[in-house]
């Protein structure tokens, strides 16, 4: 069962395995009423520390009492985290909650830590609590659940929101460790997202298709992506490492703002109220930025009202500012914007700038809109990893609400993440593009002041605002700043152009050899060959062409040892991380090679174990070198389940093909190639592969049928 506050999410990630939430205080009663009807033996059911501390434990109190077999599941995350990170009132303590649950009756107590080992000798536990680390989270699940009466599972660990904001405010110690993804091994499969629910983790486009990284400006070095099934993650520590959120992406110094003085902007003229709406997501910025206009207005001596809508913004929700400006003295009335009243959309995220509740705020030929339009994955892409991420819809649904002329569109986060290293700078840029083309009426001097007195990086801030005013005036030459000749980073709905045919054949070389290569050009060729006999047009072939490649492309390069070996080897990866880090850090891999890693008895994985850069390194050049066994009688890495699996899916892939070319046409085109693409989900690692190969399989008849359905079709 879910509960009230951040629990409540769990209906949204886990709809299949997550009932409906009650009011605060009935956690867990409608159990008491359905478990003598239903078959279902036991329950469990969330409660977060801030609701047991306000009228929780009346509902654990009515369970005991009536017999119910469940387990609550309470987590202690030291602060009331979905309405603020708040501390709790009366000193509530976990030690405290087992004494007071034990009194209750509760059949069994267990403590699941973080860090078991932080609690000092003597804190006072109820009698009978046993403390277990986060790692047997499920194992003290499934005993529990066997157990008869009320147990309580109490999850100690700070919120890892709360953990990022304390650590920005010098409040709680850094880690000097972060979790840096390697692009070349990742095989976008997503698994990271699902056992994490991080949305630290983003999509990142590349020639191979989607992969993942890590934005290290949100990430709360909670480490639980480590979780997934994937030998890419890598630990880098020591002092380098956390220069890493500051330091910008791209090698060399961060650009210098020009010498030349910013023209003051001319502000636009506005009678009787002027009404701003800053849309964005929680943890970025978006109520300092209502609140720094706010007091700029006060400073210009104009009046202002400001409500800041929050919802679940902890837990990177949507979050709407209302901003409205009046003359001194006048009546502010309700501080929410009307709708059809707005003046200004300072939209920090396309996503929530296109909420109707947003837009029934806009009033075309009145309001004017600045919005950036990279688009941010929602919670729902830990899921879904292959979800559309285009913002061209996005902005067309703005476009058709307001006049198009009215709407600047800018890059925001690209942008300024590459000037000045931390995504967190994307909302004050784009309140300087809007300052500078004088849709925020107020005085420059007020903006800077109001950062100065708000007296949080300051310098940083003022740089985010002065480049921003700077996009406004000059575009280009602030695109050139922070891109280079890099200007396809930003034209994100462009996609990212796909290797030719010979950079493939040049891939899979180094893969392997130039036979290797020779049997991917051959059979290639055979499906051009085939399409053209059928009296395919060009720009169809074309198509059916480029998506054999990349799926051929991508099951001859299967990630074997060997492969990954060379992927962290070959000298792209070390320069990489040079750039980011100089030449002092300390690398830890997290692999899991076969014979030497153990399952994990709770998902039957195999399990993960870290290995130090500095002995892995060498032995991964050395395992790069006899790549040349690959496939052959001497391959003994190559006779496991897996490997043997791997190969067997390059002949499906090729009889695919064949079946393609022999049944394709006009009418059944569409289904064609998604049989082909279906074969690209065939991705991952270990396990992960092995659910998403049986996953095309038992898709498969369904896709062949659709594809000869199609050409009857057409015949009759």
């Amino acid at each position: 069962g879910a509960g009230i506050g951040c629990h409540t999410l769990a209906l949204y990630i886990y709809p299949e395995r997550t009932t409906a939430y009650t009011h605060m205080g009935a956690e867990g009663t409608p159990w008491i009423g359905m478990s003598p009807f239903v078959e279902t033996p036991h329950m469990f059911q969330n409660m977060g520390d801030g609701t047991y501390n306000h009228s929780g434990l009346l509902a654990i109190r009515a369970a005991i009492a009536s017999g119910v077999n469940m387990t609550y599941k309470i987590l202690f995350n030291d602060a009331v985290a979905l309405t603020g990170g708040q501390t709790h009132e009366g000193g509530l303590t976990p030690w405290a909650i087992t004494q007071q649950l034990s009194g209750e009756g509760a059949s069994k107590i267990v403590v699941v830590a973080d860090d078991p080992e932080k609690y000092a000798a003597g804190t006072a536990w109820a009698k009978g609590v046993t403390i277990r680390p986060r790692e047997e989270m499920e194992a003290v699940q499934k005993e529990l659940r066997e157990i008869e009466g009320v147990t309580i599972l109490l999850y100690d660990q700070v919120c890892a929101a709360e953990k990022r904001r304390r650590r920005k405010r010098g409040k709680m110690e850094d880690p000097a460790k972060r979790l840096f993804i390697n692009k070349a091994v990742c095989e976008g499969c997503g698994d990271c997202g699902v056992k994490s629910n991080c949305v630290a983790i983003k999509p990142v486009e590349t020639p191979l298709g989607r992969k993942r990284e890590i934005d290290q400006s949100v990430c709360n070095k909670d480490y639980s992506c480590l979780k997934g099934f994937c030998p890419s993650f890598v630990t880098v520590s020591g002092e380098e490492a956390n220069q890493a959120a500051i330091r910008p992406p791209e090698t060399g110094p961060k650009p210098e703002l020009p010498a030349d003085t910013l023209p003051l902007p001319v502000p636009a003229s506005w009678e009787g109220e002027y009404n701003m709406l800053v849309t964005g997501i929680g943890g970025t910025g978006v109520t300092t930025v209502s609140a720094l206009l706010g007091m700029a207005a006060h400073l210009d001596g104009l009046g202002s009202a400001l409500l800041d809508q929050t919802g679940l913004s902890q837990k990177n929700g949507a979050v709407s500012s209302h901003v409205r400006l009046l003359p001194k003295g006048g009546d502010a009335g309700a501080p929410k914007v009307s709708p059809a009243s707005l003046d200004l959309l300072l939209g920090c995220d396309l996503v929530v700038s296109t909420a109707p509740p947003i837009m029934a705020t806009y009033l075309e030929g009145r309001t004017k809109a600045v919005i950036n339009d990279h688009v941010v994955p929602i919670a729902l892409f830990t899921r879904q990893p292959d979800m559309p991420m285009q913002s061209a819809p996005l902005t067309k649904r703005i476009a058709g609400a307001i006049r198009p002329e009215d709407m600047t569109l800018v890059n925001a986060t690209t942008i300024a993440t590459k000037l000045l290293g931390d995504s967190i700078a994307s909302n004050l840029f784009l309140v300087g593009v809007a300052l500078q083309l004088g849709l925020v009426p107020l005085s420059v001097e007020a903006v800077e002041r109001a950062i100065e007195l708000n007296g949080v990086a300051v310098p940083f801030n003022k740089q985010a605002l002065a480049w921003g005013r700077w996009m406004a005036i000059d575009p280009g030459m602030v695109t050139q700043a922070a891109l280079g000749d890099d200007l396809g980073a930003i034209d994100e709905d462009e996609g990212v152009k796909a290797p030719t045919r010979a950079e493939r054949v040049s891939m899979l070389t180094a893969y392997q050899n130039s036979a290797y290569a020779a049997r991917f050009t051959a059979s290639v060729e055979g499906f051009a060959a085939n399409l053209a006999n059928r009296g395919m047009g060009p720009g169809e072939s074309r198509r059916l062409v480029a998506a054999a490649e990349a799926a051929l492309h991508r099951a001859m390069a299967y990630k074997d040892e060997y492969e990954v070996a060379r992927l962290y080897s070959d000298g792209t990866y070390q320069a990489e991380m040079k750039a980011k880090f100089g030449s002092t850090y300390d690398l830890t891999f997290h692999l899991s090679p076969p014979l030497l890693a153990k399952t994990d008895p709770n998902t039957g994985e195999p399990q993960k174990i870290a290995f130090s850069g500095k002995l892995v390194m060498p032995l991964l050049k050395v395992l790069s070198a006899l790549r040349g066994l690959r496939g052959g009688p001497l391959d003994l890495l190559g006779r496991t389940e897996e490997r043997r699996s791997e190969r067997a899916f390059i002949e499906t892939v090729q009889s695919v093909l064949d079946a393609v070319a022999d049944a394709v046409t006009d009418s059944n085109l569409a289904a064609a190639e998604a049989i082909i693409e279906a074969t690209e989900h065939v991705r991952g690692f270990g396990p992960v592969k092995a659910r998403n190969l049986a996953e095309f399989e038992s898709k498969l008849p369904e896709l062949m049928g659709a594809m000869t359905k199609a050409a009857v079709s057409e015949v009759a």
